[in-house]
């Protein structure tokens, strides 16, 4: 990947989160939104943003949809803040790899505790 668009990507993903924690003010994303990485295509006209959520999955789709109808209001402020020719389409993608780290965790975590020898009896 170019260096000019993992700039790009970084920049993207700092300032919608600071959109996202300062300016949005929709109850439904609350302060547990996080964006895990930004991914713009060669030519800047798409960003696929790929978003987590601290807590319960079950309105992922919810989430996506008020993020999605929030986006072109976050592409207006992203073209004030960010000095680029053109601001690129934002499209959300759920990304569930925390929740998979942690069922992980708790895995290994299980398999420690069923493997610990047992103590020595005198």
């Amino acid at each position: 990947m170019p260096y000019r668009i993992e700039k790009v990507n970084k920049l993207i993903r700092r300032e919608i989160s600071e959109l996202l924690q300062r300016e949005v003010k929709d109850p439904r994303l609350g302060n547990f939104v996080s964006i895990i990485q930004v991914s713009t295509s060669a030519d800047l006209r798409y960003a696929k943003v790929f978003v987590s959520f601290v807590g319960d999955t079950e309105d992922k789709q919810d989430i996506l949809n008020v993020l999605t109808s929030a986006s072109g209001f976050l592409r207006k402020e992203l073209a004030r803040r960010i000095k680029i020719r053109r601001i690129p389409e934002l499209i959300f993608i759920w990304d569930d790899s925390i929740e998979k780290g942690t069922h992980l965790l708790k895995i290994i975590e299980q398999v420690n505790v069923n493997d610990t020898p047992p103590m020595p009896t005198d």
